[in-house]
C-alpha cells in the first residue's frame, strides 16, 4: 500500500457558518458536547446511553476494551424494540405517527407508534411459532414497505438477530449470506414496486433455496403485488394468514447490552462477503445520538425522512432504530425518485412537511442533471436540515443543494461512516460547526481520528489514511464466525488503529476531505490522485450532470485517467466539447490531472440502490471482459458505454 500524498486538490474557501436563528434552537449550539467528551470519553458515552435510552438493568461499566475487541455498557441490560415503541406509548405518544408511508403506486398509509407495536408484538409471537428463539438468525429480503421494519422490530424483541438482505441483490447473495449466518428463515414478499412494475422477490428466493441455504426452515411472504407466486407446500407461509392468528401480547425480553442486534453482509476483498456484527446497547446508544443531534430533532414537531433503502446499514441506523428511538415521525417511500415524475421527492417534502432529509450525492447529481426547475415546482420551505450520507460529496453537488433546495440557508451534515460503524463518526453538528462544500469537517463528540502516513505516522496537513485512535459505542463488534479475518482487515496495517481502506485529506483549518477508498487513487507518473478529486473537478464545468473516473494501464504513466461523463439537458456530445471538459479538469487541479480521454456516455453502470460501478467501467477502459452485471438497474448501458469507448479510441 502507498502512501495516498494528495497534491492537486483544490483548496476550498467558501465558508457557512450556521444561522443565528438556527443556533438559538439547537439542539447543540456550542461546544460543549465537544468539550465533554474530549474531557472524558467513556463518561461522555456513559451519559448518552442514560439520558437517550430506557435500561432494564443500569450498566456498572462503561467500556471493556482488548483490542481489537470492545465490549460497552458491560452488565447492562435493555430492548431494542422497548426502546423504540413501548416507551413512547406508555408515555402517552401511542397516537403520534411513526411512518408516513407511502407506496410507488400512491398507496398512503400513517401508522402511528401504537399500531407499530401491535404488529411488532404479533410479528414476534408469529417468529415464536416458529421455533425461533434468542441467538437465531433470519434472513430479510423485502421491498421498502412497513413489514420491513416491523420484522426487524419483532426479532429484536425477542432477541433473534436478522441479516437483511437488500432487494436488488441476487439468489447468490441470498446463498451466501444465509449460509454464512445459518439462518433459519427468509421473510420476504411476493414482489415489490419498481418504475410502475413489480420486481420479483420471492422467485429469487425459490432459486436460492433450490441451490443453497439448506439452514432455511420456512419462507415468510408477504403479499405486496398481487403476482401469485409458487408457494411450497411446509416451506412457505403467507405473513397475513399467520398474522390473523397472532397474539398481541409479547412483552419486551431484556437483552445484554452485547446481545446480537443484527448481522449486515458487506462485500470484501474477497469473493466472500463480510458478516458485520452490531449488538445492542453501544448501537443504540450511538444511533441515537447522531440521530438526534447530527439532524438537531426536535421529535415533537419534526417530519424526518431519511430516503434511503433499509437493505443497507444506512435505513438500519437511519431510518428504523434511530428515528425510533427518538420518537420522531419519519417518512418511507417504496419507489424510485424518478417515478411517476422527476419532481417526486419534492413532491413528499411537500406534502408531508419533511423538515430533514437525507439523502446520496448520487442522488442529488441525479436532480442537477434533471434540472433545478423539478425542485421548483414545490413549496420547500418545511426543511430544517439537509444530509448527504454514501460517498463523498463534491463541492458543486453541495452548493447545488444547499441553493436549490435548502434555499440557500439551510445547513448542510455531509456525513461519514460505514457498514462496519455502525453510526455517523465524522459529521458537523449544525448548530456548531461552520462548514465548507464539499467536506465532512470533523469527528463528531466521543470519536477519535488521525490521518497517518505509510508508516503510521500523524499527518498534520494534506492526504493520508483515515483511522480511528479509540473504540466507539457503535463500532462492530467482529465479523460472524471469523475473528481472524475482523482483525486482519480492519486492526493489522497501523497498529492500534482501526483502518478500514479510506483515505482523506486534511486542510489548514483542520477540515477532513474525504477521498473515498484508497483503491480508488490513481497513481499517474508517480502522483497519487484521487478520482473523488477528478470527478468533483468535471462537475463543476458547466455542461457536466455526473461524472466517473478510473485509471486506465499505461506504458508511459503507469496509469492514465479515465473520465466518464453524463451531459446536463441542454448540451449535445461532441468531440471538442469532450476536449473542452478535459481541459477544464487541468485548469482546476493541475494538468498532471487531466484526464487522457473524457468518454460521453448516455448514463453510468449503477446498482439498484444508485452506486456507481467503477469496477465495470475500469473494465471497459482496461479492455477486460465484463464481470456479473446482473445487479445494474439498466444492464445494457456498459456495453453501450463500451462501444462508445472504442468508437472513440478509432476517432
Amino acid at each position: 500500500m502507498s502512501e495516498p500524498t494528495i497534491g492537486v486538490f483544490e483548496v476550498e474557501e467558501r465558508t457557512f457558518p450556521p444561522a443565528p436563528e438556527f443556533v438559538a434552537n439547537a439542539n447543540a449550539g456550542d461546544r460543549s458536547l465537544y468539550d465533554e467528551a474530549d474531557a472524558d470519553y467513556e463518561a461522555f458515552w456513559s451519559r448518552q446511553a442514560r439520558d437517550l435510552l430506557s435500561w432494564h438493568k443500569d450498566f456498572d461499566q462503561v467500556l471493556e476494551w482488548q483490542l481489537p475487541f470492545a465490549k460497552w455498557f458491560i452488565g447492562g441490560e435493555l430492548n431494542v424494540s422497548y426502546n423504540c415503541l413501548d416507551r413512547h406509548v406508555e408515555a402517552g405518544r401511542g397516537d403520534k405517527v411513526a411512518f408516513h408511508w407511502e407506496g410507488e403506486p400512491g398507496e398512503k398509509i400513517a401508522l402511528t407508534y401504537a399500531e407499530l407495536l401491535t404488529e411488532v408484538k404479533k410479528f414476534a409471537n408469529v417468529l415464536k411459532g416458529l421455533g425461533l428463539q434468542k441467538g437465531d438468525r433470519v434472513a430479510v429480503y423485502m421491498p421498502m414497505i412497513l413489514e420491513l421494519p416491523i420484522a426487524m422490530l419483532a426479532c429484536a424483541r425477542i432477541g433473534v438477530a436478522h441479516s437483511v438482505i437488500f432487494g436488488g441483490f441476487s439468489a447468490d447473495a441470498i446463498i451466501d449470506r444465509c449460509d454464512d449466518a445459518t439462518a433459519r428463515l427468509v421473510i420476504t414478499a411476493d414482489a415489490g414496486y419498481r418504475r410502475g412494475a413489480a420486481a420479483p422477490l420471492k422467485s429469487t428466493v425459490d432459486e436460492a433455496l433450490g441451490r443453497g441455504a439448506a439452514s432455511v426452515e420456512h419462507v415468510i411472504v408477504v403479499d405486496r403485488c398481487g403476482t401469485d407466486p409458487e408457494m411450497t407446500t411446509g416451506r412457505d407461509l403467507w405473513w397475513h394468514d399467520l398474522m390473523a392468528d397472532a397474539s398481541d401480547d409479547c412483552p419486551a425480553e431484556p437483552m445484554d447490552a452485547e446481545q446480537l442486534l443484527y448481522l449486515l453482509y458487506t462485500s470484501g476483498t474477497t469473493a466472500k462477503p463480510k458478516g458485520i456484527m452490531h449488538t445492542t446497547g453501544g448501537y443504540l446508544t450511538q444511533v441515537a445520538f447522531t440521530h438526534k443531534y447530527v439532524f438537531d430533532i426536535k421529535p415533537d414537531t419534526d417530519v424526518y425522512w431519511c430516503a434511503a433503502d433499509i437493505g443497507w446499514v444506512t435505513g438500519h441506523s437511519y431510518i428504523v432504530y434511530g428515528p425510533l428511538t427518538n420518537g420522531v415521525t419519519s417518512v418511507m417511500y417504496e419507489g424510485t425518485p424518478d417515478t411517476p415524475g422527476k419532481d417526486r421527492l419534492w413532491d413528499i417534502v411537500e406534502r408531508y412537511g419533511v423538515t430533514q432529509l437525507y439523502t446520496a450525492p448520487t442522488a442529488i447529481r441525479m436532480f442537477m442533471r434533471w434540472g433545478a426547475q423539478e425542485p421548483a415546482k414545490h413549496d420547500l420551505t418545511s426543511l430544517r436540515v439537509l444530509g448527504s450520507v454514501g460517498e463523498p460529496i463534491n463541492p458543486e453537488a453541495w452548493m447545488w443543494y444547499h441553493e436549490h433546495i435548502g434555499g440557500s440557508s439551510r445547513p448542510i451534515v455531509d456525513t461519514w461512516w460505514q457498514t462496519e460503524t455502525g453510526g455517523h463518526m465524522i459529521t458537523p453538528l449544525p448548530g456548531v460547526i461552520t462548514t465548507k462544500p464539499g467536506s465532512a469537517c470533523g469527528t463528531i463528540p466521543g470519536v477519535f481520528a488521525e490521518l497517518v502516513d505509510d508508516a503510521g505516522n500523524p499527518v498534520a496537513v494534506g492526504g493520508g489514511y483515515l483511522t480511528i485512535t479509540r473504540p466507539w459505542p457503535g463500532m462492530l463488534r467482529g465479523i460472524w464466525g471469523d475473528p481472524d479475518r475482523y482483525r486482519d482487515t480492519y486492526w493489522s496495517r497501523f497498529e492500534g488503529r482501526y483502518f478500514a481502506g479510506d483515505g482523506a485529506k486534511l486542510d489548514e483549518d483542520g477540515y477532513l476531505w474525504l477521498l473515498g477508498r484508497v483503491d480508488d487513487v490513481m497513481n499517474v507518473s508517480g502522483h497519487r490522485i484521487s478520482t473523488t478529486e477528478v470527478e468533483s473537478a468535471l462537475v463543476d464545468h458547466r455542461a457536466v450532470a455526473e461524472a466517473a473516473v478510473v485509471g486506465a494501464n499505461d506504458e508511459i504513466t503507469g496509469q492514465a485517467i479515465v473520465g466518464y461523463v453524463i451531459l446536463r439537458g441542454e448540451y449535445e456530445p461532441s468531440a471538442a466539447l469532450g476536449d473542452e471538459i478535459r481541459e477544464h479538469v487541468g485548469v482546476k487541479l493541475g494538468k498532471i490531472a487531466r484526464p487522457k480521454t473524457v468518454i460521453i456516455v448516455p448514463d453510468l453502470p449503477k446498482t439498484r440502490s444508485g452506486k456507481i460501478m467503477r469496477r465495470l467501467l475500469s473494465d471497459v477502459a482496461n479492455g477486460r471482459s465484463l464481470g456479473d452485471t446482473t445487479t445494474l438497474a439498466d444492464p445494457g448501458v456498459v456495453a453501450e458505454i463500451a462501444e462508445r469507448a472504442q468508437a472513440g479510441e478509432e476517432d
